[in-house]
């Protein structure tokens, strides 16, 4: 097991109607917020009146910013950042799914920066040492943004997707309802489970490592994910099951299934290419290239993929190379079985060679890092990955 630092700060207030009570946690740091939010669903909804009517009710003053969207970029964070400073904002609040709270984050960095490049301290060029506290109403179980230390930009000027992992990124209290998952769309809700998924195996294909207790964490996650992601998906008012999804959500990115082992998030960075390029859905973005990518890497970690395949999906053979196959089209099955892509060309799009290197290009920052733990990735690496998964 390595060596590791466990910290998590936020307070989360989980269960139905529980955005009555974001005022009464909120105002334990700020009298005065920026709500950001999407394009409108929160509206349609009642849940930014019914927000905004516990804020009131707390005494804390807000200004509403919307205009999130599922890829957050630079430019609208960026705008929000001048909202916040004109508004005199202490704390920024995020309502919606991870989308909202990104923004929310980037936002909170750059109105406590105000003489800093936002895109310059989000790529570290700039050391970010102060920003303001972050809340966060969650309204789908997917990011787990609302617990982690993460969060993601796109710079659409120079079509770059990129994240930045800070303590500052720490929301204070994350309000979770799961009933409010009901309402979205199917797609969405497949989505989300798929970037679950992904948070926790992203931490768990990692060689040479004996973590038992992190390993038993991870796996009871994704079975319990896998089991009740189905189940919302098929049935979205099943508020048992969206109960586990959206609790799954917050631990799958919190850092608590990388306690030990820490996490390699290869797949991200070949989802965060594509759609930074093509403006794909983020889940159905890493569902189309995990496939080709289990299958390039599992030889030098076939230990770890054949327990994945026992342990996860209950898989009997005593051969490991043959459970890990297994196991990989177990995985692959599933998406499918949700409604999720498993190729790349699923995703509506054909990218060309040139397409292609392009994006192993921007996978790999120039080939200048190589990506993966189980094995280096370089461009070229990444170029064979992808052209597996069209």
């Amino acid at each position: 097991m390595e060596n590791f630092k466990f910290y998590m700060p936020t307070e989360v207030v989980f269960g139905k109607d529980t955005e009555s009570q974001t005022g009464e946690v909120a105002r334990k740091y700020g009298t005065k917020a920026l709500l950001v939010f999407g394009k409108g669903s929160v509206i349609k909804s009642g849940l930014l009146d019914r927000v905004k009517k516990s804020l009131s009710e707390a005494g804390i003053d807000f200004k509403e910013f919307g205009g999130a969207k599922p890829n957050p970029t630079l430019a609208h964070a960026e705008e929000g950042v001048k909202e916040a400073l004109c508004f005199g904002a202490d704390m920024i609040i995020g309502i919606g799914g991870g989308s909202a709270i990104d923004t929310a984050k980037a936002i909170a960095h750059g109105t406590a920066n105000p003489d800093s490049n936002l895109w310059e301290l989000w790529t570290k060029k700039v050391p970010l040492e102060k920003s303001l506290p972050v809340g966060a109403v969650l309204t789908i179980a997917a990011a787990g943004s609302e617990m982690s230390d993460s969060a993601v930009l796109t710079n659409e000027s120079i079509e770059k997707k990129a994240g930045i992992n800070t303590d500052f990124n720490r929301c204070r209290f994350a309000i979770v309802n799961p009933a409010l998952g009901s309402t979205l769309p199917k797609k969405q809700l497949a989505a989300g489970v798929t970037d679950i998924m992904m948070h926790t195996m992203e931490r768990y294909f990692i060689p040479d490592i004996k973590c038992d207790m992190t390993d038993e964490i991870a796996e009871g996650l994704l079975r319990t994910v896998i089991k009740n992601g189905a189940a919302i998906v098929e049935n979205p008012s099943d508020y048992d099951s969206m109960c586990e999804v959206f609790w799954a959500s917050s631990l799958s990115h919190n850092n608590l299934t990388e306690c030990g082992r820490g996490k390699d998030f290869s797949v991200h960075k070949l989802g965060h290419a594509l759609s930074a390029r093509f403006d794909c859905t983020h889940g159905e973005s890493l569902s189309a290239v995990w496939g080709s990518w289990a299958k390039e890497l599992y030889k030098e970690a076939l230990p770890r993929f054949a327990k994945f395949a026992r342990r996860v999906w209950n898989v009997q053979s005593d051969n490991d190379e043959a459970a890990a196959l297994v196991g990989i089209e177990k995985t692959v099955e599933f998406f499918k079985s949700i409604g999720m892509p498993v190729t790349i060309h699923e995703l509506g799009i054909s990218p060309d060679d040139e397409d292609i290197k392009k994006l192993s290009f921007d996978a790999t920052m120039n080939d200048t890092v190589k990506l993966s733990r189980i094995r280096p990735l370089d461009a070229a690496a990444v170029e064979k990955i992808y052209k597996a998964a069209l």
